[in-house]
């Protein structure tokens, strides 16, 4: 299922601009931004975003049924893995929605569920530190370049994502 893809230079938030999307009549796409201005982490944290790093949202349409631990663990399980193929340390999952290497956190996930027209949708924000890294006092954060021998582009991992989201979405039915 392809995905259509929407490009901003500048946007305050990947994920509301997904629901607005979604709210006009838009049922699937993805979004990505040079830069986001006021980021969304979890129970209405910030998303403290860098120029140069990667956000972006993906959405679609979900059934009723489909739990959100099996939605949060598919989605951890794909950024995962996707980053996994760029370096060579261990990329962990730190519950519910963290992406850690070397216990250092370089990827956050955001859902939300929408509904539409008695029609449920999925918005995955997903940001990932990709050449620097905020100072936060309660936890260490990184970057993935920091983890990689030959430094990875934003539309590397932006294509890889998007190629593993068009093919899982089944998944999350």
């Amino acid at each position: 299922m392809n995905l259509k893809k929407f490009y901003y230079k500048k946007i305050k938030s990947t994920n509301d601009k997904a629901i607005l999307h979604i709210r006009k009549g838009v049922e699937k796409g993805i979004i990505v931004a040079e830069f986001q201005t006021k980021g969304k982490g979890r129970r209405g944290n910030k998303w403290i975003s860098f120029k140069g790093n990667l956000f972006m949202t993906v959405f679609f349409e979900i059934q009723n049924q489909t739990s959100l631990n099996k939605i949060t663990k598919i989605n951890c399980l794909i950024v995962q893995k996707c980053l996994q193929k760029f370096t060579d340390y261990e990329v962990v999952i730190k519950k519910p929605n963290d992406i850690l290497i070397n216990q250092q956190k370089i990827s956050g996930i955001l859902q939300e569920i929408i509904f539409k027209k008695k029609k449920r949708y999925l918005v995955i924000g997903i940001g990932i530190n990709l050449n620097k890294s905020p100072k936060i006092k309660k936890y260490k954060t990184n970057f993935i370049n920091y983890f990689t021998k030959k430094n990875v582009t934003k539309l590397q991992i932006f294509n890889l994502l998007c190629k593993t989201y068009e093919k899982k979405i089944g998944q999350f039915r």
